[in-house]
This record gives C-alpha cells, structure tokens and sequence, in this order.
C-alpha cells in the first residue's frame, strides 16, 4: 500500500477481506474480547423488529454470523439476502452458517453501492461491522440505498466499532487499535497487514454520527446509540409508513 492508495475502492476493500477472512472470525472475537458477539446482538435489540417482518437485507454480510441473532429475534423471518463484495467472505459463511438455513439465505457477491436492489423490497436492513469501510460520500450512497429499499414502515440497524471520544480509557483503546492488533498480526498472522487495515479503517470511521445524519436527510426517522462508552456506535431507526 502506497500513500496514494484508496483504501475504500471496492476492488481494495475486497482484497483486504478475501485474503483475511480464513481467520476473521477468531481475530475479530479474540482481539475484541468478545464484544463484536456482544455488539451483533445489541444492533439486532437496535432494530426492534416486529413479528410480521419476512424478508430483509444483510449488507457487507461478511461472515452472517448476525444471522442466529436475526432469527433468535424474530422465527418468522423467511428470506435474508446477504450482500458482500468478498467471496472469501462469503465462502465462510456457506461452510459455517449456510448448510442449516440455506432455505432462507441467499447470497449476492456485489459492491453493494453498485447492486440492483428492488425498490421498496425489505422489512428491514442490517449490518454489522461494515461502515468504517466506505467514505463520507459512499455513507450518503448507502443511506439512500437503505431508503430505497426499505418498505414503509421497514426497520434499519448499522453498528460499527468506533472511536470513543470523551471516554477516559479511549488512549488505551487507540493503542490497541493501533499498536496491538498489528504486532498480533505480525507476530502470529503473516496475513499482508490485512487485519492492521481492519484497525485503520476503525480509526479512520470515528462513529456513526455521520451515517446516521444521512439517513435523516433522505427521510429516515434515523437516531444514534453508543454502545460500550461509545467504542461501538449504532444507527437506528424506521422508515415512516
């Protein structure tokens, strides 16, 4: 990687997560301590989903591994399309999370600034962990795909790991953000820094603030939660019926 390289092209993005995602599922536990499971469950808890809620997207899917708690939360769900632009990504949860729900997962490899989702189509819309990896004018993409997407009245949670301003141990934070997480890697992973750019896109995203006024401004009803003294940030909310 080069100065001048962007590090939130789709094509980059997918590199990083392609060649890490052999080992994202413990790195991300171990070196969260856990939080990231913590987090999953409290975004779904975000999107107060209703029992009458069938289909919905799952965006920068990832490894699905909110999909239990979706359907912990709601039984009645009949359809979750998984959208992810890594097909490393994207193999792990066919071999992990898939075998057992396939009559209700379908996965589209994509960008999904680029996807040709239909309009008005979902109960609702999640995502985990995936917006420190798009810029200020892709969250304002995203916001509106989210708006378009959603049916009235259809339900959106987004959380991502953040940067806690104002928090007393936040130095701490940053160092193992920054610090840690590289050596980790360096030490023990060997995986080209990948999981290092997965601490820079963290400290690059600050919080969800930004998403969350996005969604507002394209109709959303969109409110903002910090979760863990704001180390994780959540945007939440509905679409007026």
């Amino acid at each position: 990687m080069t100065a001048e390289t962007d590090i939130y092209d789709p094509s980059f993005v997918k590199g990083v997560f392609d060649r890490c995602s052999g080992k994202y599922i413990a790195f991300s536990y171990i070196c969260s301590m856990g939080f990231t499971e913590r987090w999953r469950k409290q975004c779904v808890a975000a999107l107060e989903l209703g029992t009458d809620a069938r289909t919905g997207y799952d965006l920068m899917a990832g490894t699905g591994e909110v999909w239990p708690h979706l359907l912990a939360a709601n039984p009645a769900i009949e359809s979750i399309t998984a959208v992810d632009i890594s097909s490393g990504m994207h193999r792990l949860a066919i071999d992990r999370l898939h075998t057992t729900r396939a009559q209700r997962i379908v996965f589209v490899e994509d960008d999904v600034l680029q996807s040709n989702l239909p309009e008005s189509s979902a109960d609702f819309v999640i995502s985990t962990f995936g917006l420190k990896t798009f810029n200020p004018e892709q969250q304002e993409r995203l916001a509106a795909l989210t708006a378009r997407v959603l049916k009235p009245g259809g339900r959106f949670s987004f959380i991502e790991a953040s940067d806690p301003r104002g928090w007393w141990l936040r130095s701490l934070y940053l160092l193992h953000l920054k610090v840690v997480l590289p050596l980790v890697e360096r030490l023990f992973l060997r995986v080209a820094q990948d999981f290092a750019m997965i601490g820079t896109y963290s400290t690059k995203f600050g919080d969800a603030r930004y998403f969350t006024a996005m969604l507002a401004q394209h109709g959303l009803e969109a409110k903002f939660r910090k979760a863990f003294f704001g180390c994780a940030t959540i945007a939440c909310g509905a679409k007026p019926r």
